[in-house]
């Protein structure tokens, strides 16, 4: 939420706002006209003061405007209240968590007798995708106050940890990676972290530690037990059998999310970590059709993100789908040890992982040096120190050059000779041209050293045979590809590699063994079992690109649409 002027203090979310018209963007009172519009999707009625209209910590499904009288909005913190805003008639309540059906991290209660139209989540939807005049004004605002959220940290969490500990860089990444506000206190800098720790009676070895609002503390809790403590997916009816189960939401299961939310399908999206998939750790794309200034990875996924919810989609966060049955349908999901997902039609878009290194010790260092993204929380970390990137595809190369801004120097390391085959030119001549990056061709890192995190690292140049040492702390690999698809034990056709074959890639003889059962062939990009498409990295042949995963998971739903009416 963010506040008027004129009912909240200095310190007020106000001041995550820059300028007076972003302010009227995110709080903007509708006209008459407006009102009434709104009025046809819901229903009108008074409201007495002291009355709770939203509480937080439960799940928010009901969206306010006022027609008259005053509503609050506050947030309680080690049970003192601050007032955050106060919604006058024409004003209207809500955040981004009205779409993500999850819990409210804020109170709204009645100040001033008067009238409020009530609407449902369902009916809100209705509104926003009907009312294009509408729509685009609560959207607008929705981001807003969630953006004013994060940057002022309303939020019923704070994280506890050091930023040299593997678990808190995780926690960290998960909650901001899914749009969570949080505060973090840092044991390395802030002596009032170490002091709330004895006072809760907690050690080193607790660390990290998140307290919710829910007076809950969790000791290095993993992402699942986040994603059920803070709510994330209490909204989700996990026995409804939905028109489409999307497995993976990077940018092809995001569009396939998008589209075909957009065109009636009930869509679940199931997800092990946050939306963005490996493009989501990409720290800058220049190359993404609209975007002639580049888009973080975070950002265009947490666009495609709230786009999907707006049409309705549902995300089903930190669960990964351990198995699918391939016998009958509608098909089953397993997704956790007792929860089981049915959908008619499924969509793979489980992606591919960068390959570890074949370096004794590396896997000891993750997230204590070695890293498998390049955001903004990594930079922090090897600010003014010199680091090294490990690949010489794209995703190597932006963040070699994001990189460079924050690290004292960078080290390319790849095996090739150079870059010009891998990787795009405006990229190569950005490595090229800058001073503080060196690029080092037939190059292998051959062993890493420390304790508790990385500070040494070896490689071994195998054009010269000369071998080099250097006192380094911060790895960054990202090279190779392995597709995620162990879990589906055979179900589908692979290739070689175990990526998913589709459409005409499958043979006449694969598609024998495998008991196709139609008189047609298997659609562009379905697998060769009725109704389960792949899309995006995951998919043999895929062209390793956003655009091209982004256009995959589109074109997938047009098919989608015919396995459903067979």
């Amino acid at each position: 939420m963010i506040a008027d002027t004129e009912h909240v203090a200095r310190g007020s979310l106000l001041q995550a706002l820059s300028t007076p018209a972003v302010v009227d963007s995110a709080f903007p009172i509708l006209t008459p006209a407006q009102i009434a519009r709104v009025a046809g999707h819901g229903a009108t009625h008074s409201v007495k003061p002291g009355e709770v209209l939203v509480a937080a910590g439960v799940y928010n499904s009901r969206f306010f405007v006022v027609v008259s009288g005053e509503i609050e909005v506050v947030r309680t913190t080690n049970d003192v209240e601050t007032l955050v805003t106060v919604h006058t008639a024409g004003k209207f309540t809500g955040e981004v968590n009205m779409l993500s059906g999850r819990p409210s991290l804020v109170t709204i209660r009645v100040s001033q007798a008067g009238e409020v139209i009530e609407l449902d989540r369902d009916h809100l939807l209705e509104l926003v995708q009907t009312d294009d005049e509408l729509g685009e004004i609560i959207m607008r605002a929705f981001i807003l106050r969630r953006i004013a959220l994060i940057d002022q940290h309303v939020s019923d969490v704070v994280l506890v940890g050091s930023n040299h500990s593997p678990g808190t860089l995780r926690i960290r990444e998960f909650l901001t990676r899914n749009g969570h506000p949080y505060t973090n206190l840092d044991l390395d800098r802030d002596s009032d972290a170490q002091e709330l720790l004895d006072r809760l009676k907690f050690d080193i070895t607790d660390v990290p530690v998140l307290i919710s609002g829910r007076t809950v503390m969790l000791r290095n809790p993993t992402n699942q037990q986040i994603a059920f403590n803070l709510g994330f997916n209490e909204s989700i009816d996990q026995r409804q059998v939905r028109d489409m189960v999307v497995i993976g939401a990077g940018p092809a299961g995001l569009a396939a999310a998008v589209f075909g939310a957009s065109e009636g399908l009930d869509v679940l999206v199931v997800e092990p970590n946050a939306p963005g998939g490996q493009a989501g750790s990409s720290s800058k794309i220049e190359n993404y059709l609209g975007f002639p200034l580049g888009i973080s990875g975070q950002k265009l996924a947490a666009a495609a993100y709230m786009q999907s919810q707006k049409f309705g989609a549902k995300f089903l966060i930190s669960q990964e789908a351990t198995d699918l049955s391939c016998d009958r349908k509608p098909y089953t999901l397993q997704v956790d040890a007792d929860v089981r997902i049915a959908g008619r039609v499924v969509v793979i878009a489980t992606g591919a992982r960068y390959i570890r290194l074949p370096v004794e010790g590396m896997d000891r260092f993750n997230d204590a040096g070695v890293y498998y993204g390049a955001t903004f929380i990594e930079a922090q970390l090897c600010r003014d120190e010199e680091v090294i990137v490990v690949g010489g595809g794209n995703s190597a190369g932006q963040a070699a050059v994001f990189l460079a801004q924050h690290a004292k120097h960078v080290h390319m390391i790849v095996r090739a000779r150079g870059l010009a085959d891998t990787m795009s030119r405006y990229l190569v001549r950005r490595i090229e041209e800058s001073p503080d990056i060196t690029l080092h061709s037939q190059t292998e890192v051959t062993r890493v050293d420390g304790d508790n995190h990385l500070e040494r690292v070896v490689w071994l140049n195998r054009g010269s045979g000369e071998s080099e040492q250097r006192d380094i702390r911060h790895i960054f690999v990202m090279c190779g590809a392995v597709p995620s698809t162990s879990w589906l034990n055979g179900c589908v056709v692979m290739d070689d590699r175990k990526f998913i074959k589709t459409g005409p890639d499958i043979t006449a003889d694969e598609l024998r063994s495998a008991e196709w059962p139609l008189a047609r062939s298997p659609y562009l990009l379905e697998t060769s079992l009725p109704g389960v498409f792949a899309v995006g990295d995951v998919r043999s042949g895929n062209v390793k690109r956003v655009a091209s995963a982004v256009g995959e998971g589109s074109i997938a739903v047009s098919f989608v649409h015919q396995a459903l009416r067979e």
